[in-house]
């Protein structure tokens, strides 16, 4: 069964063409849990994570690969921002319609305003493909990282990079 949420995640690919492989799996909300799939997914798996600045005016979506650990204090320097903090789930859904276990970058569609900042991982330069949920947590979808650049610019959010 298709949510509504995901559906639009795949007609936006399908428009953009933009070739994807989808996996379908039980629901996972972490990653050790998507390492204990028995399933052979293609490309970079990515830790999305959703943050705010301080005063909660500034909202960030960090992506990074999988095995990286993140210093928060870090990121808020190269970016030149207050101290960093994981948002709400409220604030998760009020910005990109999302709940927790599937955060993803594919929830920027559902930012119409452009108020979410993409923080991009150098690193993922270097990968020829990367996956994420596509709005859900019971599907993973690999796509190659040209095309993710593309897609990116297609939502019109701000992206920066950042060395994590």
């Amino acid at each position: 069964m298709l949510y509504e949420n995901e559906k639009k995640v795949y007609e936006i690919l399908n428009n953009l063409q933009i070739p994807y492989t989808k996996y379908e799996h039980k629901a996972i909300f972490t990653i050790e849990e998507a390492n204990k799939l028995n399933i052979d997914i293609k490309g970079q798996h990515c830790k999305n994570l959703f943050l705010r600045n301080r005063k909660g005016d500034k909202q960030y979506l960090l992506i990074i690969q999988e095995w990286k650990k993140v210093d928060v204090k870090s990121i808020a320097k190269q970016i030149q921002s207050s101290s960093l903090s994981f948002a709400s789930e409220e604030r998760l859904y009020k910005y990109l319609g999302l709940t927790p276990g599937s955060v993803t970058p594919f929830g920027l569609i559902n930012d119409s305003e452009k108020q979410v900042q993409v923080l991009l991982d150098k690193d993922l330069e270097e990968q020829n493909s990367i996956s994420f949920h596509p709005n859900v947590n019971t599907a993973t979808i690999t796509i190659s990282y040209v095309d993710f650049k593309e897609f990116l610019k297609w939502c019109g959010n701000n992206v920066e990079y950042v060395q994590v």
